[in-house]
């Protein structure tokens, strides 16, 4: 094949093979895609401008647990003192079950210390007050400690203040530099959008779902509605406005109303009131509007979706990669093959969910392991079953993304490269061979008959050219 005839049949091949990941690029698929995406995008903005709170509701604090003002403090100074002179006892010891003497016996006989601290912000800044550490406690201060100090208005003016936990500004501060610093290094650009995507998300999370709940807005709408704007906002913004991510999008949403629906079902018929923890039970004190049973379904929606987010975006990758590799490939070889990946993900990802509940609710576990329950008293109580009944709807979500978005992103490029892939010896038009130039290149090169594989020789020459220049 001669180096012009060599060059008309590469031509075609120029968008598909190009570096980076190929997207889809024919104008009919990119309007069937718009056509989906953008009524559901407008409906988004909608709810969102519907439902904007303005901010958290106002109430009285009521001075309990959470629900108080805080401050922070220093611990100025440090001094042991004779427990029973500051009325400190130490809580008894049980026997453990081997019949050794308490753990807390060595401690016995100590002293205690006695801290002073002094409010560094707010209204009575410059206060000091004194608090009492018995020596079996699992927190001691040292001088020139941040501390956070709680205050009730309430109380004796000796007992308003009182620290209900420590500074930990500093080492969070740091941590959260080193994340960004590893994700930038690595991650480069992308990991710069990644982190940008996910202050986008504590935005919506902190402006939108948490005030519009407390403002008594349905918490599964308000899920619905926030979590979408999460996920177009991070997946479009970490991996560019294309039809790829635009598949990913489609799976994903198609995943969470999966979720919704499921989640529905099983909270109503499992007879889950969704108040099952002292904070909990606070907000609704506070709060008396929320649906405690719509804030469980929302936290099981929220929770599942950036999960969904990877497992989406990572099997659309791998049948385009897929097409990239095999042209000739057709839908139904591209599900196959990417679905052999996605049975990999499916087994880590709803192995990581399932580890990740039952590791934030080790300790219940241990409660009941404890009182030696039987598993189906266990299993029953509501506060593991809504545990339970979270780690399964979120899991059936994740594993059926995967067939879905697989399924979809198969026929959306398949269906995308048929437009694109029509026989070039029968184009006519500037820069493309008639049908007399193709007939005479099929069947002779240089004088010799051209073999059946000589076109796609030629293209692969032809291809190899271009990507040197």
């Amino acid at each position: 094949m001669s180096a012009h005839e060599s060059h008309h049949h590469s031509a075609p091949h120029s968008h598909a093979h190009g570096h980076g990941p190929a997207v889809p690029v024919s104008r009919h698929l990119r309007k069937v895609i718009a056509a989906v995406l953008i009524p559901f995008a407008a409906a988004v903005a909608v709810g969102l401008f519907v439902l904007w709170p303005g901010g958290a509701p106002p109430h009285k604090p009521s001075g309990v647990g959470f629900d108080q003002p805080t401050e922070t403090a220093r611990v100025v100074k440090v001094a042991e003192v004779n427990c029973a002179d500051v009325h400190a006892e130490q809580q008894p010891q049980p026997p453990s079950p081997t019949g050794q003497p308490p753990t807390g016996g060595a401690d016995k006989g100590k002293p205690c210390q006695q801290a002073t601290i002094e409010v560094t912000t707010g209204e009575h800044k410059g206060r000091t007050f004194q608090t009492v550490v018995t020596p079996d406690a699992l927190r001691h201060y040292t001088t020139g400690q941040e501390v956070v100090v709680s205050y009730s208005p309430k109380a004796p003016k000796d007992l308003q203040y009182s620290i209900s936990d420590v500074d930990r500004s500093l080492p969070m501060w740091l941590l959260a530099a080193i994340f960004a610093f590893a994700v930038v290094i690595v991650g480069r650009l992308r990991g710069l959008l990644a982190l940008v995507a996910l202050a986008a998300s504590f935005v919506v999370l902190t402006l939108f779902i948490l005030p519009a709940i407390l403002q008594g807005s349905n918490p599964l709408v308000v899920a619905v509605v926030g979590g979408s704007a999460i996920m177009l906002i991070a997946l479009y913004l970490c991996h560019g406005l294309t039809a790829r991510t635009s598949v990913a999008v489609l799976g994903t949403l198609a995943s969470l109303l999966l979720i919704g629906l499921l989640g529905s079902v099983f909270i109503g018929w499992a007879l889950l009131t969704g108040n099952t923890d002292d904070t909990t039970g606070l907000v609704h004190g506070l709060y008396p509007d929320i649906e405690i049973r719509g804030l469980l379904l929302a936290g099981i929606i929220i929770g599942s979706l950036g999960v969904l987010d990877d497992v989406t975006v990572t099997q659309t990758a791998a049948v385009w990669e897929l097409k990239e590799a095999d042209p000739s490939a057709g839908w139904r070889k591209l599900y196959s093959a990417a679905m052999r990946i996605g049975r990999d993900h499916i087994a880590s990802v709803v192995n990581t969910l399932v580890l990740a509940y039952a590791g934030a609710a080790l300790p219940l576990l241990l409660l009941f392991s404890i009182a030696q329950s039987s598993v189906g008293t266990v299993a029953s109580s509501e506060v593991v079953a809504e545990e339970i009944v979270r780690t399964l709807v979120g899991s059936i979500g994740l594993v059926a993304a995967v067939p879905l978005t697989t399924l979809l992103a198969a026929l959306v490029v398949s269906a995308d490269r048929k437009e694109r892939s029509a026989p070039t010896g029968y184009e006519t038009g500037a820069g493309q061979m008639t049908g007399a130039e193709a007939g005479a290149g099929a069947g002779v090169t240089g004088g010799v008959p051209a073999s059946p594989t000589g076109g796609r020789q030629g293209r692969r020459g032809g291809r190899g050219k271009r990507r040197k220049q």
